[in-house]
């Protein structure tokens, strides 16, 4: 159904991604059940939870205000939500994103007993009225331009207490070329098949981040790029604590 072309990995690709563009809630329902069928398989929880138990954030001592950029269907903000609950800690939790049929769909995935709040919006025109602790965003980065992602770091750094973490894939071939595989054998959902390899070939390596942190107004030092299997660039920052 689709075709790919040869790929220079040495930098980002121009490439469009099928779930960017309108399309009907039961096929962006679809996608999204299968974008976190694939975070559980691969793991994709697993950075920002390594994050948040290196914050030892105290029990009781909450709430604890997390906002998650870009939540899409919102298995990463309730995984948080369970993280959170086994450990006694306190929090708040807001998902928030552009697509008002992605927060919909994300409000009826989740279980009645859930406290997150769910919000539309641009995360440039958002406005709460507590400031929150910590910013989270998985899959986000790599739909932004390069100038919007250093907004994006320098929004962060203004409206966050405690810290931010970034969660995407690495820019590489073979997992790229892995998941194309893997998702064509498992029966993906066809615009997952398309958008997964895009992805990657739309993702950062460690240089871009260091340049766009440096952009952002970061110095060395002040912000931590790590790198988790299977292909995951994490970016992590902590301004308190």
């Amino acid at each position: 159904m689709f075709t790919f072309a040869i790929h220079d990995f040495s930098r980002r690709a121009d490439l469009s991604e099928l779930m960017d563009e309108p399309c009907s809630r039961e096929t962006l329902r679809a996608c999204l059940r299968d974008l976190a069928r694939v975070n559980h398989w691969f793991l994709g929880y697993r950075p920002v939870l390594d994050w948040l138990d290196g914050l030892h954030c105290p029990p009781g001592n909450g709430p604890l205000r997390i906002l998650d950029v870009g939540c899409g269907y919102g298995d990463g903000l309730r995984r948080i939500e369970l993280w959170a609950r086994r450990r006694g800690i306190l929090v708040e939790l807001t998902g928030i994103d552009l697509n008002p049929d992605t927060i919909a769909i994300a409000a009826e995935a989740t279980p009645a007993g859930s406290a997150i709040h769910w919000v539309t919006a641009n995360v440039f025109d958002y406005k709460s009225q507590e400031q929150a602790h910590l910013v989270v965003s998985s899959l986000f980065t790599h739909h932004l331009r390069d100038q919007e992602v250093v907004r994006f770091v320098e929004w962060m750094e203004r409206n966050v207490q405690i810290g931010w973490f970034i969660n995407d894939l690495s820019r590489a071939a073979v997992p790229c070329h892995l998941f194309r595989w893997f998702a064509r054998a498992v029966r993906l959902h066809p615009f997952v098949r398309h958008d997964g390899p895009v992805s990657f070939q739309r993702a950062f390596v460690a240089h871009d981040w260091r340049r766009m942190c440096a952009a952002a107004g970061l110095a060395p030092g002040k912000y931590d790029v790590l790198a988790y299997k299977p292909a995951r660039l994490c970016v992590s920052r902590r301004k308190l604590g």
